[in-house]
């Protein structure tokens, strides 16, 4: 074979492989199309969230939503403490889609890498409504100025994907 022919062949492989990783690479990430509403105004959902986030989320970040002491410094065995979910600590600054792929699919799906978490995946645990609706339920208690700055945070991350 010809120099050219034989460059034009390895370009036209690196090319397939590369979009073919590509496409791959997308499919594994969580879609924003598949991130249910999660409304801190919907008395419904937030009345649900409670309940779940009393049953799931409670034990680690606390019923008043305060998280572990010292969240911000890593325990003996290297992990994170479970952080506060209320204004406090850094739940808001996560637009939904965020939130909503964390708690279904844990901190290494959304990191992209293995990490090392108490934090458990909820995938196959709670359905997508009853994590939106934890998710609403922790909004809810936010200060409505947090509330207006997290909506508009998630709305403009969802005009992105």
């Amino acid at each position: 074979m010809k120099k050219p022919v034989v460059w034009a062949l390895a370009v036209v492989i690196v090319a397939v492989v590369g979009v073919g990783g590509w496409r791959y690479w997308q499919s594994t990430q969580p879609s924003a199309a598949a991130v249910p509403a999660i409304d801190a105004n919907d008395a419904e959902l937030v009345a649900l969230g409670r309940d779940v986030y009393r049953a799931q989320c409670a034990s680690c970040h606390g019923l008043d939503m305060r998280g572990e002491p010292n969240w911000q410094q890593r325990k003996p065995n290297g992990r994170l403490p479970a952080p506060p979910h209320n204004e406090t600590g850094h739940t808001w600054h996560h637009p939904d889609s965020v939130l909503f792929a964390l708690t279904k699919y844990g901190l290494s799906a959304v990191a992209g890498r293995p990490v090392t978490t108490d934090m458990p995946a909820f995938e196959g645990t709670l359905s997508d409504r009853e994590i939106a609706a934890s998710l609403a339920y922790i909004k809810s208690t936010w200060p409505l100025e947090i509330r207006r700055r997290h909506q508009q945070m998630s709305e403009q991350a969802a005009r992105k994907r």
